[in-house]
């Protein structure tokens, strides 16, 4: 990295500061937390690990989870230790750069998607999600976010449901009635 690198707005220019160099002797926001969450979900794999089957033996169905995990476990906090003697950076906040609220609405759609797939369906779904993302990534009017959003979704439909013939959750579109339909149309009406 840069050796002049102060670590302020001259990295806000779409490059990525996650390269080897990037804060060598300052925790970005955040840091610290996601060392701590990491340091405790490997501790509690360790004692996952643990209960196999103990430590009893190192040919026991356990070992190599436990080795594993413990190495993890070490490491994390390893990771941690290092990262809280770290003066924090000043310039730089969470919610602006490295979580900034897009990055938590889409945290939120996706959530949305899953919840809805099964319930809704593909399609709906599919819709809702492309509608909304289009209108916040784009800043532009709803008839653009529709548009492509429908167009995008169709494109989708037919390359994965009619080429590849994969099966999505129907959910509340009439999906297998509506093919058969066009199958119909196309066969001449024979059934």
């Amino acid at each position: 990295m840069d050796p002049d690198y102060r670590g302020d707005a001259d990295h806000h220019d779409g490059t990525s500061d996650a390269t080897p160099g990037g804060y060598t002797k300052e925790r970005r926001p955040g840091e610290l937390g996601f060392a701590v969450i990491m340091a405790l979900a490997s501790l509690y794999l360790l004692w996952s690990a643990y209960g196999i089957s103990g430590f009893d033996a190192l040919s026991a169905p356990g070992a190599v989870p436990m080795a594993t995990t413990a190495a993890m476990a070490i490491s994390a906090l390893v990771i941690l230790v290092k990262t809280a003697r770290r003066p924090k950076v000043t310039t730089e906040t969470l919610s602006r750069d490295i979580l900034p609220v897009k990055v938590i609405v889409f945290v939120v759609f996706l959530a949305a998607f899953g919840a809805l797939l099964i319930p809704l369906g593909f399609l709906p779904t599919a819709a809702l999600f492309l509608i909304a993302s289009v209108k916040l990534l784009s800043d532009r009017g709803w008839g653009f976010a529709i548009g492509v959003s429908l167009f995008t979704l169709l494109i989708i439909w037919i390359v994965f449901r009619i080429v590849f013939s994969v099966l999505m959750p129907a959910g509340i579109v009439p999906e297998a009635e509506i093919l058969q339909f066009f199958r119909n149309l196309t066969s001449g009406g024979a059934a």
